[in-house]
């Protein structure tokens, strides 16, 4: 059944109707600088298709939580929740098919950034079982994937880039539809912006927002002046889901408002000078004398704090006292047990490497341990080998330098797993299943784990195969190892002797 929604008017009085199922398959990217009237319009397409089908809106500034009242969304506090919580709650989402408004308000941006990836990959990493068609909005999309580096730590930027480009480049097959609104498209990730075959270009000013967006709509550059002409609530419309050319479209009604509304002109009291000078000048000696409320300072950002820790640990002096102070050359096996300690903790495989850095520097902070600490860089490589589950005081051994450095060859999210499996090779033990490769990962997907070993195939590191059991043995040609047979699912598989024993019992 085919779905219209809509949108207004078009040029010639009639009704701007956008393909729902067109849309669904095909994406929509919204640009106007502030006040042209983006949010009103991604608040119609939200009220008019939420009988038809699922929605999450990524909402930056709260705008959006109005549509609980009237539309039965589940409002999300991104504030009051942990990355790894939202990812849990993202993926119920998907499985019990609720609306939600994920709620960023109050967030620094680069609290925003996180969380929002975080939900965004709940959303993606699901099982193919719950593939069901869900809209997703992101408004002030340039915060998620800027173009540019800019006061964010490049790990923040990444991960939210990320789930941006899987949103707009492969979520389609996994039933999510990007909308994505931006002010300015200069400002926006050209590779998150291409995915859209949708446009609805509202009024902008700058000569090369203008010109992209004459780009994206297949116009003339003289044409693009017509930008700068257009009034609120007034776009151009373009793609399989609206129409074949360039049509204006003026956005119709809502129902809800956010809950700010735009601030309006009044005017101003009618009160003569004497009596405004004297009211806003005047002490009432009853009133009890308040202190000026102090201005909080905005929380520093996790590169900051990461900063702030390690030179503080770098300057404090060792304490001379033996008995309390661990020696400079002996803290390599200290540094050892307080990194397992940390993984002990299974929400730690779901932690930002920034945060267990932080708890790092810190506990080696209470031990009390002398001499300088590792350094970003050194903690990710001695983090990568005691995730997958390597002793990291491994005496010296050619064979496992040479996987360490097969390791250092590949992307820094799986080199974890590889060294996983070339332990697992290398002690001839099971190969693991999935749920543990993609707990190693920071995931809950089994269906993530087996897309990673199917990456590290093709990159000609491993070899996957199953034995006539169908139990999976993975070969690292390189080294020469091969894990011993493995069942993917983690049941162990019934031996020879129990199946005769049950065709035994069966036949008694």
């Amino acid at each position: 059944m085919k779905v219209g929604i809509d949108m207004g008017i078009a040029s010639a009085g009639a009704s701007a109707m956008l393909d729902l199922e067109e849309l669904l398959a095909t994406r929509l990217l919204v640009q106007g600088n502030s006040g042209s009237g983006k949010s009103h319009l991604l608040r119609r397409l939200l009220e008019q298709s939420a009988p038809w089908v699922q929605q999450a809106i990524i909402d930056p500034e709260g705008d959006f939580v109005t549509l609980a009242e009237r539309f039965g969304h589940v409002v999300i506090d991104a504030a009051a929740h942990t990355e790894a919580a939202l990812q849990r709650i993202a993926a119920r989402v998907r499985e019990h098919r609720v609306s939600v408004v994920l709620d960023l308000e109050g967030l620094d941006a680069e609290l925003q950034m996180r969380r929002s990836a975080a939900f965004l990959g709940g959303l993606f990493e699901i099982d193919r079982d719950h593939w069901y068609p869900m809209l997703v909005v992101v408004d002030e999309a340039q915060l998620f994937a800027p173009a540019a580096a800019g006061e964010i730590s490049d790990e923040a930027r990444k991960v939210s880039l990320g789930a941006m480009t899987n949103l707009m480049c492969r979520g389609r097959k996994r039933g999510l539809a990007g909308v994505i609104a931006t002010q300015r498209l200069a400002k926006l990730a050209k590779n998150v912006a291409a995915e859209a075959s949708n446009f609805l270009m509202g009024r902008t000013f700058l000569d090369i927002d203008m010109a992209r967006a004459a780009d994206l709509l297949g116009m003339e550059r003289k044409q693009a002046e017509m930008f700068r002409d257009l009034n609120r609530g007034q776009f151009i419309a373009l793609g399989p889901a609206l129409s074949r050319r360039p049509l204006p479209i003026t956005i119709g009604v809502v129902e809800t408002s956010a809950r700010g509304g735009s601030p309006r002109l009044l005017p101003l009291p009618e009160t003569p000078h004497p009596e405004a000078r004297a009211l806003i000048m005047k002490i009432d000696e009853s009133e009890v004398p308040r202190p000026a409320p102090r201005r909080m300072p905005p929380p520093p950002s996790s590169a900051d704090v990461l900063t702030q820790l390690t030179q503080l640990a770098q300057s404090r002096p060792a304490i001379a006292a033996p008995a309390e102070a661990t020696a400079a050359a002996d803290i390599g096996p200290e540094l050892d047990r307080i990194l397992r300690e940390i993984l002990a903790d299974e929400a730690a495989a779901f932690r930002p490497v920034a945060v267990l850095y932080q708890d790092f520097i810190v506990r080696c902070r209470i031990r009390n341990l002398a001499g300088k600490p590792l350094d970003l860089a050194a903690f990710r490589r001695k983090l990568t080998v005691a995730r997958a589950g390597v002793d990291t005081d491994l005496p010296d051994d050619a064979e496992w330098d040479q996987a360490v450095a097969l390791s250092a060859e590949l992307p820094e999210d799986i080199q974890s797993l590889f060294l996983l499996l070339a332990h697992t090779a290398k002690r001839r033990a099971p190969c693991p299943p999935d749920a543990e490769i993609a707990r190693r990962c920071g995931s809950h997907s089994p269906r993530r784990a087996r897309r990673l070993l199917a990456h590290i195939e093709e990159r000609g590191f491993i070899v996957v195969h199953d034995d006539a059991a169908g139990d999976r043995i993975v070969t690292l040609p390189q080294l020469g190892w091969s894990t011993a047979p493995g069942n993917p699912d983690g049941a162990p598989r019934p031996t020879p002797a129990a199946v005769t024993d049950l065709f035994a019992e069966s036949a008694g």
